[in-house]
């Protein structure tokens, strides 16, 4: 079942009471569920926020919007990693399949609300990575931290690498792909770590100087060597997308010291992966 409800309230009311009235077809107990899970929206002195609590006082005038989708509210989160906590920011390790923030239909299967709520703390949005690739993120705990911080990656001034496990067999060292992204200028990097006869499988590292969206997808798929698993740019596999992001570097504007960060190990699928 998916479903939306747009409403202004006409006199003061409960959320709850207001999107129960609405919407007769889903018991209050899904609506609550729905609200909890961030499919709740109402606009509050001009900014369009989530409403979480249902039993919130609504005065007159207040529009209300819930976006309800049975197959997005039942999905179970795989829990991301907290690998360190730097004070005004921390970092973690986003599964595959792992959206960075929400969507209108919800939040709860996103790195944002869940690092919300393991930490206690408010979450701000530093960057992205795809939906389908798993690895390193940072998430920042107050304004003026996410924005210098943001500010590494579009100056960037950022230094990002990745690991894909690409199909074929590619020879490459510092091979620069510079094809545009939907005729933005994209640079990307391609080295060769392995390559597999047998299999016809090799893995690649890429460090990218730009970030446009799907950037490492479509570079190697233009080269003919898409990244096992990409649905949209190769074939799907049974495996998820085999691209990880490993490795970030950089200037931090908060400490003035030299960060890096590597992905441990144990969370490295790509590095101890047989071809």
């Amino acid at each position: 079942m998916r479903t939306t409800i747009d409403i202004t309230l006409q006199e003061p009311r409960k959320a709850i009471d207001a999107l129960s009235e609405a919407s007769p077809g889903l018991s209050r107990q899904k609506i609550k569920d729905a609200m909890t899970k961030g499919a709740c929206w109402w606009t509050h002195k001009g900014k369009r926020l989530r409403l979480r609590r249902a039993t919130k006082e609504l005065r007159p005038g207040i529009r209300l919007q819930l976006y309800y989708d049975e197959n997005v509210l039942a999905r179970k989160p795989e829990e991301p990693v907290l690998l360190q906590d730097l004070g005004r920011y921390t970092v973690w390790f986003k599964p595959h399949g792992m959206l960075a923030q929400g969507s209108q239909w919800g939040d709860h299967c996103s790195l944002l609300r869940l690092a919300e709520v393991l930490l206690g703390r408010p979450c701000h949005l530093i960057h992205r990575l795809d939906a389908d690739a798993a690895g390193l993120m940072l998430i920042a705990h107050d304004p003026k931290a996410a924005g210098a911080l943001s500010q590494c990656f579009s100056a960037r001034t950022m230094t990002k690498r990745y690991r894909a496990r690409v199909t074929g067999v590619i020879n490459a060292q510092d091979q620069i792909i510079d094809a545009p992204v939907e005729g933005k200028p994209a640079t990307s990097r391609v080295t060769t770590l392995n390559a597999s006869e047998t299999h016809q499988t090799s893995l690649v590292q890429v460090c990218i100087e730009t970030g446009r969206k799907h950037q490492i997808r479509r570079h190697l798929a233009g080269l003919g060597h898409p990244i096992i698993g990409d649905r949209l740019y190769g074939r799907p596999a049974p495996a998820p997308l085999q691209l990880l992001a490993f490795y970030l570097e950089f200037d931090c504007p908060l400490s003035k010291q030299k960060v890096t960060l590597q992905l441990p190990d144990e969370l490295d699928s790509l590095e101890h992966k047989k071809p």
